[in-house]
């Protein structure tokens, strides 16, 4: 993921520390508070990727058994292919059968460009049915869809934005990202398209990248919440930016938190499932939690 990237040497110069958190928050998660167990999922946004071959995939995997693989070390992935290309319903049934490895399992996929960029979200009934039909094969392993708008997408937009958000069906989950920064410098913004969300069941997602703090909102529209974790690399700064996360996740849980859905974004496919560990290692032991580990087919799981 491009957004928000910086050069590395910027990366000491930058407050990651994570804001406080949104009124609606506060709000959302003791109205939820329930005393049940955290569910947590995590994982990466590709299957796909031949450099964990000998790593975390055996040496001689087939192409064609990447997604089984990787089902067996991840209980979660967030299907990004999803929104550059739409795919029948057999293509999805496949997936879901490779999956079926981990009966916890669950795809969060992102909705099509065509919808969410192209058409920006207007007249597109037909091809969101469309979509969504598709993704109602994945039956039992569906987890949150999540409409990205552009980062050009504007708050005068917002009209068609709510129109949108209102056409969903109630009986499915969604999240929505939005990455223009004045949904977030003006506060009208801000407060419109949370309160419509949160009056909605939509969830909010948070995007954690290094150059746009603005979108690291603390905002939680319903009692899930959805990071989008950009990394860089296993610099040290990943970690502390976990930990921060591990404990503001600690605090969400005691206040009401149902579900988290972390996705692990790195500019080297390498790092991911690496940080991956270290985030369920951090949650287990924080939370008393025990979601299983990837299990690592070489001790160097380390860039440095």
């Amino acid at each position: 993921m491009e957004f928000g990237k910086v050069a590395i040497p910027q990366l000491a110069e930058i407050d990651f520390t994570l804001p406080p958190d949104a009124d609606i928050t506060t709000s959302v998660l003791g109205k939820a508070k329930n005393g049940k167990t955290l569910q947590v999922y995590v994982g990466c946004s590709s299957w796909a990727q031949k450099v964990w071959k000998g790593n975390l995939y055996p040496a001689k995997t087939k192409d064609t058994d990447f997604l089984q693989e990787y089902a067996r070390q991840f209980n979660m992935i967030e299907l990004n292919t999803t929104h550059y290309r739409m795919y029948d319903s057999a293509t999805i049934s496949k997936w879901k059968d490779k999956a079926a490895v981990n009966p916890g399992f669950k795809f969060c996929p992102k909705v099509n460009q065509l919808i969410s960029h192209l058409k920006k979200l207007k007249g597109t009934d037909e091809i969101t049915t469309s979509f969504l039909e598709s993704m109602l094969a994945f039956e039992d392993k569906l987890g949150p869809i999540f409409l990205q708008v552009s980062d050009s997408y504007l708050p005068k937009n917002f009209p068609e934005f709510k129109a949108y958000l209102e056409s969903l069906p109630r009986d499915l989950p969604f999240f929505a990202e939005l990455r223009h920064r004045e949904w977030f410098s003006q506060s009208v913004n801000r407060n419109a398209a949370f309160e419509l969300m949160e009056r909605l069941n939509v969830g909010a997602i948070i995007t954690d990248t290094a150059g746009r703090r603005d979108v690291v909102h603390m905002t939680l529209t319903t009692p899930h919440a959805f990071i989008r974790f950009v990394g860089n690399a296993l610099h040290p700064t990943d970690y502390v930016r976990i930990d921060e996360w591990v404990h503001r996740v600690k605090q969400w849980s005691n206040a009401g938190l149902q579900s988290l859905y972390f996705g692990m974004h790195q500019p080297d496919e390498l790092a991911a499932p690496i940080l991956c560990d270290y985030l369920i290692q951090r949650l287990n032991q924080e939370l008393h939690l025990n979601i299983a580990r990837p299990k690592f087919l070489s001790t160097n799981n380390t860039l440095f």
